[in-house]
């Protein structure tokens, strides 16, 4: 590739689009790389990319230690989004994960993940928040809300018992 400009390429529509990244889609609409493209094309484009942007959370443990929370793009982690901010006092549960009854119940779509990672934030249930702080086998079911990006110094802020643990967004 020629010079030092980034492309990227994606599927959308059944046609292959190649854009130079940090120009933008209407910079290389501008420079003839993606091609012509109708109007209708051009708002398609526009919505599937901005589908595709990932929503922040940030969760801070006992006031001191914040982390980023990638949320899932899913009716569970827009409708837990909704409730922000939220301040739970979380207890531990089998020395992997925090976990706490929400007030009420959001949506789910639960499936068995196989393997918790670290860093997972999840809905068992239909009710109950879960932080894993540990990679392990499970073969519970489970609905995704988002994940804990990095994971640096995950496991020593929520250390052992109960943490008061803080969800809010940007």
């Amino acid at each position: 590739m020629k010079g030092t400009a980034l492309r990227t390429s994606f599927d959308l529509g059944g046609r292959r689009w190649r854009h130079a990244a940090g120009l933008g889609l209407a910079a290389a609409l501008a420079t003839g790389t993606v091609g012509s493209l109708a109007a209708d094309d051009l708002r398609h484009t526009q919505a599937a990319m901005a589908s595709q942007e990932k929503t922040h959370m940030w969760m801070t443990i006992g006031g001191t230690h914040r982390f980023a929370v990638t949320l899932e793009n899913n009716p569970t982690a827009r409708a837990f989004a909704q409730m922000l901010p939220l301040t739970l006092d979380m207890p531990d549960l089998n020395d992997n994960e925090k976990h706490v009854r929400l007030p009420h119940s959001l949506p789910t779509h639960a499936q068995r993940p196989g393997t918790i990672r670290t860093g997972d934030v999840m809905l068992y249930g239909s009710d109950t928040l879960v932080v894993f702080y540990k990679t392990f086998p499970s073969s519970y079911s489970y609905t995704r809300i988002g994940r804990v990006t990095p994971v640096d110094g995950l496991v020593q802020a929520l250390g052992t018992g109960s943490q008061r643990i803080g969800f809010a967004l940007d």
